[in-house]
C-alpha cells in the first residue's frame, strides 16, 4: 500500500493541500495508531539506507589478479619454476604480484564507505505524534504518515511535508548547495516540477532546522528519501579507470605480446641456426629456455609495483602539502586534468555570511570603512538580531544574523555589552509574510527603543524619516525612497542579499505588540548587503589553473545571479556573461545530444540538482575530458564518484562526500587543488622517466640476446639476466620516481585522456635508447673476441661473455642520468642533485660489481675476473651511452626550437 507513497523523489507532496495530502497517505494530525504504525514498518522495513552487498576480502583480492599483465607474468613465473626450474626468478615475480594485489585491496570500497557514512549520518531520535500524543522514538521506526515536530537545532529524521511552520528555517546546504538557510513554509506550491531547493513546503532527511519550528507528515522514508536517492546513485554509479590505469593496461599488453613474439622469433631462430649442432631434443629444451629467460627478463614485471611505490610516495608529499590522496592512481590523475568542475558553497565560497557593503547617510560605502559606536544602522543590526556567543567566542544562531554581530565586533562594537545596558523587553517575531523583525529595548531614561530588520521593500512602506548623519534626522521624500531602491537593487545585481534597518523611540510598550502597533512610523538607518564571499585565494587558483589549461566550472545550488556573481568576481567567466551561464531547469530542457553540443558554452550551473552534476560530468567525459569534481556535501557525492578524480572537502565535507571522494582537501582551500595538480603532473613525469629508463634497458637486452642467438655467439645465462634486472632496475627506477619538479611544467597544457606514457617523444627515445644499448653491449663483447687477454679459447669467450653482462648492467646505471629529463641536458638539471638517486645508482653498481670482483661468485654467475683494460672499456661504453644521447637531444632542441 504504502511502497509507491514512499517514494518522494517521484511524488509531489508540495502540490498538495493538507485534506488531500493527510487522505494520500491515509492519516490525520493526530498521528497514526500504533497498530497502524507497527504494520507500515513490518510493510516498508525501518528508516534506513539499505546497505549494498560487499565483496569478502578474498573477492576483492581475487579480483587484483584479472589483469591481463598479471595473468602472464603468472604463467612466466609458473613456467620459469616448472620447466626452467629457475624457481628464484619465479619467487620475485609472485612476489611482485602478490605486493601489487595487497595494495590494490587497500584502495578499494569507495562505494561501500560512502553508503556507511551516509547511514551513519541518521538521526538518532524523532518527535512524533502518535495517536494525539508526543512521544520520541528512533527515527529507524518512523514510517510514511507520522506526524513530526521540528524545532531550532532538530536534524530532520525523514523527508517531510510541512503543514504547519512558524518563522522556520532550515539548512540544505549539503542536499542543495543553498549557502543560506532556506525560510519553510506550510503553504500549497504548484503542481510542477519544481527543485528541491525551492520546495518550500518539504523539509528533507539529514538536513538542520536552524530557526524556528513546523510540523509535518512523513511522505518518504529511508531509500524513499532524497537521501536514499542519492545513495542509489551512488551505488549504481559507474567506476571509471585513471588515465594511469588505461596507460597501464595499455602498455602492459602491447609490450607483453611483442615480448612473446620476439621471444617466438629467438627460439624458431635458435633452432634454425644450430651453431653447436646440439640434438634436436637438446636444442628445443635449450632454446626453449632461453626464451623463456628472455620474456621473463623482457617484461617489465617490476612496473606496477614500481609505479605504487611512486605513486605511494607522491601521496606522502602531498599529504604535507594538504592533500590527502584515498586512491593512489588519483595521484597521476589531477596531472592529466582539463576541466575542475567545482561545488560553490564552502569550496570556491567561504561558506559563512560577510557583510560587504552598508549605504547610509545618503553614501555606499565598504564593510571595511570605519563606523562608529553611535551608528544607528550598526546598532539596529545588532539588536534585532537572535544571535547568541558562546563562552569560547563563538557565534551561534543563522548565519546572516551572525554576520550581522560579527560585523559589530570587527567595529569594536561590544554587542553584549550593550545589550546588557538596554535588554530586549519584547519583541515582534519574523515571519515569511511581512519579513520583518522587531526588538524592543529599555533605555535608561525610561523610554524604550524599537530596532527593526527584513525586506528594504517592506520595510520602506513603515517608514516616515530618514537618519541623515549621525545627529540629523528628517522627513523622508520620494526622491529618498528612490535613491534607497537603487542602491538595493544596485546591490542585489551583484549577489549581495541586502537588510534595511530602522527604529524609532517609544515612551510605552503595546500590551500585545504587532506590525500595527510597533513597525510604523519608524527612522530608516541604513542598507546592508551580505554575500557569501570568495575565499581569497580562490581567484589566483582560478587564473593559475586556466594558465595550466585547466577549465574552471562552478556548480552550485545557489541561485542564478549569486552563482554569476562569484564566478564573475573569482575570473571564471567574465563580468556580466550570463550566457555562460545555465540553470538546472533550462538544463532539463535540453536533450542529452543537444547538450553535448553546447556543454564547452557553460562555465557556470546554477540551481542544480545531484542528477545534474553526474550529467554535467559525464558531459565533458563523453567530449574526452579528464574531468575533477570538487565538492563538500552529501548531493555531491553521486558526481566526485562518477568524476574521473572526486576531490572532497576535509573541514567542511560531510562523511559521504570525503567517502565518494578519491582525494580530501585538508584544508578545504580551491588553491590546494593546484598544487595538487603540480604534483600529478611532477608523479606522471617522473613515471614516464621510470618507464623510458625500464623499457629501454629492458630493449637493449632484448637485442643483445637476440643478436648473440642469431650470430651464433654464446648466450647470457638466466641468472645474469634475473640479477641485471634485480639490480639495476629497482632502485634506479624508484630513484627517478622522486626527481625534482622540472620548471615550467605548470605552463603546459594538460595532457588529457588521449595521451600516454610513450607521448611526448619517449616512445621514439626508448626505441633509439634501446638499440645504442644493445649495440654497445655487443661491441664491447665484439671486441673482447678481437682484442682477447687470455690465449685460450675459453677463457676468451668466458672473458667476452662477463664484459657483455657487466656492459649491459652498467650502461643502464649510465643512462639512468640521461632520463632525469627527456629533452634537457643532465647538466641543466643538476644530475647529483637527488640524493636517493645518487644512493639508489650507488647501490645498483655495487651489487653488480660484487657479483665478478667477489671470490666465489665467479662460478656462481657464470663470470671472470676483469682487469683494469677491461674495466675501462665497460665503463668507456657507458660514458659513450651518455655522450650520444646528450648529442641527440641537443639536436632535437635545436630542431624544436626552429
Amino acid at each position: 500500500m504504502l511502497t509507491e507513497t514512499s517514494k518522494a523523489s517521484s511524488k509531489r507532496f508540495y502540490a498538495l493541500k493538507k485534506s488531500d495530502l493527510l487522505a494520500a497517505l491515509k492519516t490525520s494530525e493526530q498521528g497514526l495508531s500504533a497498530d497502524q504504525a507497527q504494520q507500515r514498518l513490518a510493510e516498508n522495513g525501518p528508516n534506513a539506507l539499505a546497505q549494498g552487498k560487499k565483496r569478502t576480502l578474498f573477492q576483492r583480492f581475487f579480483d587484483q589478479f584479472k589483469d591481463f599483465m598479471i595473468l602472464v607474468l603468472l604463467v612466466a613465473a609458473l613456467i620459469s619454476g616448472v620447466v626452467a626450474q629457475e624457481w628464484a626468478d619465479a619467487g620475485l615475480i609472485l612476489a611482485v604480484v602478490i605486493v601489487n594485489a595487497i595494495f590494490g585491496v587497500f584502495q578499494e570500497s569507495k562505494a561501500e564507505e560512502a553508503i556507511d557514512a551516509l547511514r551513519e549520518m541518521s538521526t538518532p531520535e524523532a518527535h512524533v505524534r502518535r495517536g494525539g500524543q508526543v512521544e520520541t522514538i528512533s527515527s529507524e521506526k518512523l514510517v510514511v504518515g507520522d506526524v513530526v515536530l521540528l524545532e531550532a537545532g532538530d536534524i530532520v529524521p525523514a523527508d517531510v511535508r510541512l503543514i504547519d511552520s512558524a518563522s522556520m528555517k532550515i539548512e540544505e546546504a549539503a542536499l542543495t548547495g543553498e549557502s543560506v538557510p532556506v525560510e519553510k513554509e506550510a503553504g500549497v506550491l504548484p503542481d510542477e516540477e519544481i527543485a528541491i531547493g525551492d520546495r518550500k513546503n518539504m523539509a528533507y532527511m539529514n538536513s538542520n532546522v536552524t530557526y524556528g519550528r513546523g510540523v509535518g507528515i512523513v511522505v518518504g522514508v529511508g531509500m524513499g528519501t532524497q537521501v536514499g536517492h542519492i545513495a542509489g546513485m551512488i551505488n549504481q554509479a559507474e567506476e571509471t579507470n585513471t588515465p594511469l590505469q588505461d596507460n597501464l593496461n595499455s602498455l602492459g599488453k602491447t609490450l607483453t605480446w611483442l615480448i612473446l613474439v620476439i621471444a617466438a622469433i629467438i627460439f624458431v631462430v635458435g633452432i634454425l641456426n644450430n651453431h653447436d649442432g646440439l640434438p634436436m631434443n637438446e636444442l628445443v629444451i635449450n632454446m626453449l629456455l632461453v626464451a623463456i629467460s628472455l620474456a621473463v627478463a623482457a617484461i617489465p614485471e617490476g612496473l606496477p609495483a614500481i609505479v605504487t611505490i611512486i605513486l605511494a610516495l607522491g601521496t606522502t608529499r602531498m599529504a604535507k602539502r594538504q592533500s590527502l590522496v584515498r586512491n593512489l592512481p588519483a595521484v597521476e590523475t589531477l596531472g592529466s586534468t582539463e576541466i575542475v568542475a567545482s561545488d560553490k558553497t564552502g569550496t570556491l565560497t567561504q561558506n559563512k555570511m560577510t557583510v560587504e557593503k552598508v549605504y547610509e547617510y545618503g553614501h555606499l560605502q565598504n564593510a571595511a570603512d570605519p563606523i562608529t559606536g553611535a551608528d544607528m544602522a550598526l546598532k539596529v543590526m545588532t539588536f534585532s538580531n537572535d544571535t547568541k556567543a558562546q563562552g569560547d567566542g563563538k557565534l551561534v544562531g543563522d548565519p546572516t544574523e551572525t554576520a550581522l554581530v560579527q560585523f559589530g565586533l570587527d567595529h569594536h562594537y561590544d554587542v553584549t555589552s550593550e545589550l546588557q545596558k538596554e535588554p530586549r523587553v519584547a519583541e515582534v517575531p519574523f515571519d515569511s509574510e511581512r519579513k520583518l523583525m522587531s526588538t524592543i529595548h529599555q533605555l535608561a531614561d525610561g523610554k524604550f527603543f524599537v530596532a527593526v530588520k527584513g525586506a528594504p521593500d517592506m520595510l520602506l512602506k513603515r517608514v516616515t524619516q530618514i537618519q541623515t548623519s549621525p545627529t540629523e534626522v528628517r522627513a523622508l521624500t520620494d526622491a529618498d525612497k528612490q535613491e534607497i531602491l537603487a542602491q538595493n537593487k544596485g546591490m542585489a545585481t551583484k549577489a549581495l542579499r541586502v537588510l534595511a534597518m530602522a527604529y524609532k523611540v517609544i515612551t510605552t510598550v503595546p500590551e500585545k505588540p504587532d506590525t500595527n502597533n510597533v513597525e510604523q512610523d519608524l527612522i530608516f538607518a541604513g542598507l546592508v548587503g551580505m554575500i557569501d564571499p570568495e575565499r581569497p585565494e580562490a581567484a589566483k587558483a582560478v587564473a593559475d589553473a586556466k594558465k595550466a589549461g585547466i577549465r574552471p566550472i562552478m556548480i552550485t545550488g545557489d541561485h542564478q545571479d549569486t552563482a554569476e556573481a562569484i564566478a564573475g568576481r573569482l575570473g571564471i567567466i567574465k563580468p556580466g556573461d550570463d550566457k555562460a551561464v545555465i540553470t538546472g531547469a533550462e538544463l532539463d530542457q535540453l536533450s542529452d545530444a543537444d547538450f553535448e553540443k553546447k556543454v564547452k558554452q557553460y562555465s557556470v550551473y546554477a540551481r542544480v540538482s545531484p542528477e545534474h552534476k553526474v550529467r554535467i560530468v559525464k558531459a565533458w567525459q563523453d567530449q574526452g575530458k579528464v574531468v575533477a569534481m570538487t565538492g563538500d556535501g552529501v548531493n555531491d557525492a553521486p558526481a566526485l564518484k562518477s568524476a574521473d578524480i572526486g576531490i572532497g572537502m576535509g573541514i567542511t565535507g560531510t562523511e559521504v562526500s570525503k567517502g565518494a571522494s578519491d582525494m580530501v582537501l585538508a584544508d578545504d582551500n580551491f588553491a590546494t587543488i593546484i598544487v595538487a595538480v603540480e604534483e600529478g603532473r611532477k608523479v606522471f613525469a617522473n613515471i614516464q622517466k621510470s618507464i623510458q629508463y625500464l623499457l629501454s634497458a629492458n630493449l637493449g637486452e632484448v637485442l643483445t640476446l637476440f643478436m648473440m642467438t642469431l650470430m651464433g655467439w654464446d648466450i647470457l645465462q638466466p641468472v645474469q639476466l634475473l640479477w641485471i634486472n634485480l639490480a639495476t632496475d629497482t632502485f634506479p627506477a624508484i630513484a627517478l620516481g622522486v626527481e625534482p619538479t622540472e620548471p615550467g611544467i605548470m605552463d603546459r597544457k594538460p595532457r588529457g585522456r588521449k595521451s600516454n606514457f610513450l607521448s611526448g617523444g619517449v616512445g621514439s627515445s626508448i626505441i633509439y635508447q634501446g638499440i645504442l644499448e644493445g649495440a654497445l653491449t655487443l661491441g664491447v663483447y665484439g671486441l673482447a673476441i678481437l682484442f682477447p687477454v687470455h690465449a685460450s679459447n675459453d677463457a676468451m669467450h668466458a672473458d667476452a661473455l662477463t664484459m657483455a653482462y657487466a656492459t649491459l648492467a652498467l650502461i643502464q646505471l649510465f643512462h639512468a642520468f640521461n632520463v632525469k629529463s627527456i629533452h634537457q641536458s643532465i647538466f641543466s638539471v643538476h644530475p647529483f642533485a637527488n640524493r636517493m638517486f645518487n644512493i639508489g645508482v650507488g647501490t645498483s653498481f655495487i651489487m653488480v660489481a660484487l657479483t665478478i670482483v667477489v671470490p666465489g661468485f665467479n662460478s656462481l654467475f657464470h663470470v671472470t675476473e676483469l682487469n683494469l683494460l677491461q674495466w675501462s672499456m665497460v665503463l668507456g661504453a657507458g660514458v659513450l651511452m651518455v655522450l650520444i644521447v646528450e648529442l641527440v637531444k641537443f639536436f632535437q632542441r635545436r630542431a624544436g626550437k626552429e
